[in-house]
This record gives structure tokens, sequence and C-alpha cells, in this order.
């Protein structure tokens, strides 16, 4: 049974979502999205797809549209037009909640631990997610991230930025998820902890267990993990290609240098 003081927190990570069998498809396929704030149309009509085990990195300047997309995805936001599929399935219109238990995991930009809970409080709210139910956070996680084992009983708010960091993608791990959304994990990290996500993420794409959507501006960091990859301006996919196609000095004009 869940501690009571998980309570409210949960909610977010609660909810049934019958996913059904793989579809051979994408896991994630977005259709023709458009998202607005207001009447002000911040994403256009955009076609992206991410296949089991993939890792697509979309790119672009602040300000372009890439985290409104991640979080109509994640069901933050509600789209004007356009589907979004996972696995096979329409989710459009489907709960945050619902999605997380469906096995879509988020990392969203500015790291969003739960500050007045611990470490390992936060590390079992995303164990809500998990369909198995775990009693104890999985050996892995701590591999990955050793110094959280060592912060356990530390409220999130006092970590530094590079400790809720490794936080807020364990907590997602820790779900076991599919599909795993990262809205640009180095933004403000130190070098060191940018290297230990660097090697965690190729761990998970090694494993292919996961596919991985990631919004990134460090071209040097994507380059080393993507399959392929979109970029983005004003709203739309601008250019897109393999990771053997990335053209570095083409797509620099539209990234904030």
């Amino acid at each position: 049974m869940a501690p009571a003081f998980l309570g409210r927190a949960a909610h977010l990570m609660s909810g049934q979502y019958a996913t059904g069998a793989d579809s051979g498809g994408p896991m994630l396929a977005i259709e023709k999205l458009s998202v607005a704030y207001g009447e002000t149309l911040i994403v256009r009509d955009v076609d992206l797809a991410v296949g089991p085990g993939e890792v697509v990195c979309l790119m672009g300047r602040n300000g372009v549209g890439k985290s409104t997309l991640l979080k109509s995805v994640m069901g933050l936001l509600r789209p004007r037009s356009g589907r979004i599929l996972f696995e096979g399935k329409d989710i459009t219109s489907a709960s945050p909640d619902k999605r997380a238990r469906a096995g879509i995991g988020y990392v969203p930009q500015g790291r969003e631990i739960f500050p007045q809970l611990t470490v390992l409080e936060n590390l079992q709210v995303g164990m809500m997610a998990n369909h198995a139910r775990l009693r104890d956070i999985p050996d892995r996680i701590y591999d990955y991230f050793p110094k959280l084992k060592t912060l356990l009983s530390r409220k999130g708010g006092v970590l530094s930025g590079g400790e809720q960091q490794q936080l807020a993608i364990a907590r997602a791990l820790v779900a076991k998820p599919k599909l795993l959304i990262l809205d640009e994990p180095t933004e403000g990290i130190q070098p060191t902890v940018i290297t230990l996500i660097g090697k965690v993420l190729e761990d998970v794409k090694r494993e292919g267990k996961v596919s991985v959507l990631l919004v990134e501006q460090y071209i040097e960091f994507a380059s080393k993990l993507a399959d392929s990859y979109s970029v983005m301006e004003k709203g739309s996919i601008v250019i897109r290609g393999t990771a053997a196609e990335l053209d570095k000095e083409a797509i620099k004009p539209y990234l904030a240098f």
C-alpha cells in the first residue's frame, strides 16, 4: 500500500488506461497537430513519429513550440486539431494520468519535482504509474544515479539543479515507461551531470525497450543519442532527417546560439 503522504501527488500518476496489443507501427505518432494558447497558434500542423526503441530529437530556438508540443503529447494542453496516437491507440482526448498509466514518462523543462517530498517519496510517486506496483525502488535506478541513494531522506526542494534533474529522470524511469519524453534535460546543468545523463540515456537506448522523444539545443549531446531529428521554426517542422544526415552547420541558424 502506498504511504498516505503520497495521496495528492499520486493523482498525477493514477488512473487506468488500456493500450491493447502493440500495433507494429510507431510507438508515438503525431498527425497534423495544431495547438494554440487562446487565439495564438503555437504549433502548426505538425507530423512526427517515434518508432519502438528509437530516439528522436526535436530542436529549435526557444519559443518555437517545442515544449508546447510535448505538453500536448502528455495531455497537459488540448490541441486545436490533429491526432496523437500511442501504440496505435488515439489518446488525443486522454487525461495526463491515463497517458502516464499507458506508459508515457515525462521530464518537463524545469524538472518540476515535488519540493516538499523527499527524494524517496518523489521516486515512490513515480512508481505509482508502474503496473507491477513494485514495493522497492529498482537497483538499476541507483546504478544510473548513485548520488540519489545518498539523498533519499532529503527534501527535493533543497537539492541542487543537477540533483533535481537526476531525480526527475529517475522518477520517470522508475515507472518503466514505453515512451520517455525529456524537455531540455541539459539546460542549466553542470557538465559532469550532463555527461552522466548522456550515459544513462545511452544505456536506455542500448536496451531498446524505451522510445525517447528528446527536446535539446545542445547539438553535441543530441547527436550522440538521436536516431533521427526534426527542427522546429515558428511552430512547424522545417528540417528533418536521420542522424547520419544531420548537418550541424545547416541547423545552427535554427538554434539558440
